[in-house]
C-alpha cells in the first residue's frame, strides 16, 4: 500500500505534497542528527541524562561511569569532555551527583522482582547493562584520575588561579573546606561530626535527661548566628555549670546568668573561670531556669557558635541540632586546635583572657567566638589562610626557583579536585580502603544504618557514594541458588516470547501437532496472540495462546507494568505488514521434532512472525520471502503516526542490507501514544499492526552477556538438589522478593532526600562467577522538581 495514497486514520484524505529542496535538506540535516540523538529527548533547560541510541546494545564500564561522574562534576569548565556513550544536557545546572552501588545484585534480579521494583522502574528513565568487575568500584570512583584537556591542563588552572604555593594543596582547612568562599551552612557539623567530636545528641546513650532545643530540621545561609561560652566550677560530681552568655549576631549580650551548682562545690576555678564564693552566695538560678531561658531565647533556625562548643553544650545538658565550633574552622594537623585566645589575638587583633582580668569573661569569649566564625565564612577558607599562613600556622611561601626542588604537582585525583573547589564528598558503607580523609567516610554494616547516615546530615553532599551490601550478605550464602535464579529469569522471559499454536487442519501433516512460534521481542508475542488467535485455516479455526508455565502466573501485572514502564511512556511498537495474510509458498520446519512441508498455518505464521518482530519455529530461524510493500522508512511513519500527535524519535532495527519492517515510534507526550493506540483498528486497514512498547531497549545487551549453565556442570547439579531438599525455592524467591521490596523502598527515600538538580545514578553491580559473567544494570536520573 503506497502511503501517497492511504486516507488518514481521521478519515481525511493526506495531503500527497512532494518535499521541496529545502524540506528534503532539512529532513536529511535532521536524519544525521537523529545518530547522535540518545534514546531519550530533553525538552527544558532542565539537566538531563540519555543515553545514546547504539550504545543502548552495549554495556558500559566502571571506566565509562566515572567519565559521566568527571562530567556532570566538572563539566567543559574543568576541561571534561561529554562521554561518548550518552549525553548529559545541561551539566552546569548539576546541584550533586549521588551514586548508590548495590552490591551482589544483577540485571536479572531487577527483572525477576520487577514488581517490586516500583521505584526504580518508575522514577529512572535512564537503563543500561552494566559490565560486571571485580575491581572495587567504590575506591575506582573516588580515586580516578580527571584526565587532562586538550591544552592547559586542570592541575595547572588550579595552580594559575591561586597565590597559595602548590604545598599548601594539603594544608588541614583547604583539604577540609576547600578554596571557595561558601555559606554558613557548609561549616555547620554534621551529626556524624558531632558524635566524632563528642557533641550531645538526641536519641544518642547517656543523653536521656538533657533538654533540646526547638530546632527545625535544617538551616540556611541565612540563619542567625549566636554566640555561646559557659564557665564551670569543679563540685562533687565533676564540672557544673557556673555562668552563661548568649551573644547575638551583631555581638550584643542577650544573656549573661551565674548558676547555682546542684552539687557541692570542691573548686571554684577561679583561675579560668573568675567565679568566687562571694559571686555566688546570693545566686539561686537553676541549671533548669537556664535551659528554659536559652530555649525562649534561641529561634527554632538558629546556629550556636563557640570554642569547643561540645563542653559548653554538655555543661547546659543541652541539644542543639545546628552547631560551628571554632576550634574546627582553625584547624591545625593532627587534631590539634588552637586557643581561642590565640585565634582572637592573630585574626581578630584583640586580646582576651589576659593576666590583668580574674579569669575569662564568657561574653567576651562568646563574642570573640562569634567573630572568628562570621570572619571565616566571609573571608573564605583560600584566605584565612593565605592572610595567616605564617602566624598561625607557621608555614613559609617560598618563591621557586632553579636551586630547589619543585613543589608537588596538584592532584589530579577526582575526590581530591573536588575538595580542592570547596565540594564536599562522603562516602557511607561497610569499612573498606578508600583513598579519602576519615572525616568524610562513615561505615555502617546495614542498608537502613547508611541511608539514616544519609539522611541526617545538614546538607547533601556534592559528591556521595552510599554503598548498601545487605543483600549481598545475604546472596553469598546461597551463590548456587543465585546462579540458578539468572538462569529462571532468562527462561521467563523467553517464555514471555513465546506461542503456541494449532491444532493444525487434517493432512497438514503426519499427525495433529502444535507450533512454537518464538519472537525476538515482547511485542511479537503480543501482537500474534491479538491478531492470529482464532484465525480460520483451511475452514478450521486454530488457537494461539501462551505457554502454560508457573512463571506466567504474573504475566499480565508484568505487561502491564511494563507498559507504563518509565522506559515505554511514550511509546508504541509497530509493524508494516504485507498485502496479503496468506501467500501460497511452502516452508519447511521443525515441528514438534518433525521436519515437515508446512502449508497455510505454517506459512501465516511464518509471515506474520516477520510482519510481526524476527522469530523461531519450533527454533528454526524464519526467512520470509521479501516484499517491497512492507518497508518501513520514517518519513512514511511520521507521515501515518504524526496525525495522532508530534512524533519526537523513530527507531526503525533493521540488519544490515535489509529493509525495517517493524520499530519503535515515541510521541513528544503520552496522549499521542494513546491516541494511536486507540485508532488500531483504523491502522491496521493501512496495514499497521501496533501495541503499546514493551522491551526495555537495553535487554539485547544483556542477552548478548548472558552465558548459559549447562546441567552437566557437576555443581549445577548439586545446586539444583540443593534447590529441591534444602532451599525450598519458593519461600525463598519470597523472601528475596520481601528484601528487593525493602530494598526498593529505602532507594525512594533516598531519592526524595536529594536535592533538584542532583544527577542520581543507582548501580546493580552484577556478579561474576566461575561459569561467567551475570551482568549488572546502571539507572540514572536527573532530580526534577516536584
Amino acid at each position: 500500500m503506497e502511503p501517497s495514497a492511504a486516507a488518514g486514520c481521521n478519515g481525511k484524505k493526506r495531503k500527497n505534497t512532494a518535499p521541496t529542496a529545502h524540506e528534503e535538506a532539512k529532513r536529511l540535516k535532521i536524519g544525521q542528527e537523529s545518530e547522535e540523538t540518545p534514546e531519550y529527548g530533553h525538552s527544558s533547560r532542565s539537566p538531563q541524562i540519555a543515553v545514546l541510541l547504539d550504545r543502548l546494545q552495549q554495556p558500559i564500564t566502571p571506566n565509562e561511569l566515572t567519565e559521566l561522574l568527571h562530567y556532570a562534576a566538572l563539566g567543559k569548565t574543568g576541561g571534561i569532555k561529554q562521554p561518548s556513550w550518552c549525553r548529559l544536557h545541561h551539566q552546569k545546572k548539576i546541584k550533586a551527583v549521588n551514586v548508590v552501588i548495590v552490591e551482589g545484585l544483577t540485571q536479572s534480579h531487577f527483572y525477576k522482582h520487577y514488581l517490586s521494583l516500583r521505584h526504580l522502574r518508575t522514577n529512572y528513565t535512564t537503563r543500561v547493562t552494566f559490565t560486571p568487575s571485580p575491581t572495587d568500584l567504590v575506591s575506582g570512583i573516588f580515586s580516578s584520575e580527571v584526565p587532562k584537556s586538550d591544552g592547559t591542563s586542570f592541575s595547572q588552572r588550579q595552580s594559575e588561579s591561586s597565590k597559595l604555593d602548590k604545598a599548601l594543596w594539603c594544608h588541614p582547612v583547604i583539604t577540609k573546606f576547600g578554596t571557595q568562599k561558601r555559606g554558613l551552612t557548609a561549616y555547620v557539623l554534621t551529626e556524624e561530626e558531632m558524635i566524632k567530636r563528642h557533641y550531645p545528641l538526641k536519641g544518642m546513650p547517656g543523653f536521656e535527661e538533657f533538654v533540646c532545643t526547638d530546632s527545625v530540621d535544617s538551616v540556611t545561609d541565612s540563619s542567625p548566628l549566636y554566640g555561646l561560652d559557659c564557665e564551670m566550677c569543679l563540685t562533687e560530681k565533676g564540672n557544673e555549670l557556673a555562668r552563661v552568655s548568649l551573644v547575638d549576631s551583631d555581638g550584643n549580650c542577650v544573656l549573661d546568668e551565674l548558676v547555682k551548682p546542684q552539687n557541692r562545690i570542691l573548686n571554684y576555678l577561679t583561675r579560668f573561670s573568675g567565679i568566687t564564693a562571694a559571686m555566688l552566695r546570693p545566686v539561686r538560678t537553676t541549671l533548669r531556669d537556664v535551659q528554659v531561658k536559652l530555649r525562649t531565647l534561641l529561634p527554632s533556625d538558629a546556629v550556636l557558635v563557640g570554642h569547643s562548643l561540645n563542653n559548653d553544650l554538655m555543661a547546659l545538658k543541652l541539644i542543639h541540632q545546628h552547631v560551628i565550633d571554632t576550634s574546627l574552622l582553625y584547624r591545625r594537623e593532627f587534631g590539634q586546635r588552637f586557643k581561642l585566645k590565640v585565634l582572637a589575638e592573630t585574626v581578630l587583633k584583640r586580646q582576651i583572657q589576659t593576666e590583668e582580668n580574674r579569669g575569662h569573661n564568657p561574653i567576651e569569649d562568646a563574642v570573640a567566638a562569634l567573630e572568628l566564625a562570621e570572619y571565616f565564612i566571609k573571608t573564605g577558607p583560600r584566605q584565612v589562610v593565605e592572610l595567616h599562613l605564617e602566624e598561625l600556622w607557621g608555614y613559609t611561601i617560598v618563591e621557586e626557583s632553579t636551586d630547589c626542588a619543585p613543589a608537588p604537582t596538584p592532584s589530579l585525583r577526582f575526590s581530591d579536585i573536588l575538595q580542592t573547589l570547596g565540594r564536599s564528598v562522603a562516602f557511607i558503607g561497610k569499612r573498606s580502603d578508600i583513598t579519602l580523609d576519615p572525616s568524610n567516610q562513615l561505615w555502617h554494616s546495614s542498608d537502613k544504618e547508611v541511608l539514616a547516615s544519609f539522611r541526617r546530615q545538614t546538607k547533601c553532599p556534592f559528591l556521595s557514594v552510599l554503598q548498601f551490601s545487605s543483600l549481598s550478605d545475604h546472596l553469598k550464602k546461597c551463590i548456587p541458588y543465585q546462579e540458578r535464579q539468572h538462569q529462571r529469569v532468562c527462561a521467563n522471559l523467553r517464555d514471555m516470547c513465546v506461542v503456541f499454536a494449532g491444532p493444525f487442519p487434517a493432512g497438514f501433516s503426519e499427525r495433529e501437532v502444535h507450533a512454537e512460534v518464538e519472537f525476538e521481542l515482547l511485542e511479537g508475542a503480543m501482537l500474534a496472540l491479538k491478531t492470529l488467535n482464532g484465525l480460520n485455516v483451511q475452514g478450521q479455526s486454530i488457537k494461539v495462546q501462551r505457554p502454560v508455565y508457573e512463571s506466567m502466573l504474573d504475566l499480565d501485572l508484568t505487561l502491564d507494568a511494563l507498559t507504563a514502564d518509565s522506559l515505554n511512556a511514550s511509546h508504541i511498537y509497530a509493524v508494516k505488514l504485507k498485502s496479503s495474510m496468506v501467500e501460497g509458498i511452502h516452508t519447511p520446519v521443525r515441528v514438534n521434532g518433525h521436519t515437515s512441508e508446512a502449508k497455510c498455518l505454517d506459512i501465516t505464521l511464518v509471515k506474520s512472525a516477520n510482519r510481526l518482530p524476527p522469530a523461531k519455529v519450533n527454533g528454526q530461524q524464519l526467512q520470509p520471502a521479501t516484499t517491497t510493500k512492507s518497508k518501513l522508512s520514517e518519513e512514511m511513519v511520521r507521515e501515518t503516526f504524526g496525525h495522532f500527535g508530534s512524533v519526537e524519535r523513530v527507531v526503525l532495527p533493521a540488519k544490515h542490507g535489509k529493509h525495517a519492517r517493524h520499530g519503535y515510534i515515541k510521541f513528544e507526550s503520552s496522549e499521542g501514544k494513546h491516541a494511536a493506540l486507540g485508532s488500531s483498528e483504523d491502522l491496521r486497514k493501512e496495514n499497521y499492526l501496533i501495541c503499546p512498547s514493551l522491551t526495555p531497549p537495553h535487554l539485547p545487551s544483556w542477552a548478548a552477556m548472558t552465558t548459559p549453565i549447562t546441567m552437566e556442570d557437576p555443581d549445577m547439579e548439586a545446586a539444583e538438589d540443593e534447590e529441591r531438599t534444602h532451599m525450598h525455592n519458593r519461600s525463598q524467591d519470597q523472601e528475596m522478593d520481601n528484601m528487593m521490596g525493602k530494598l526498593d523502598r529505602r532507594l525512594r527515600k533516598l531519592f526524595r532526600s536529594l536535592p533538584e538538580g542532583t544527577l542520581s545514578v543507582v548501580v546493580l553491580r552484577g556478579h561474576t562467577s566461575a561459569h561467567g559473567q551475570l551482568p549488572g544494570l546502571c539507572l540514572m536520573e536527573v532530580k526534577q522538581g516536584s
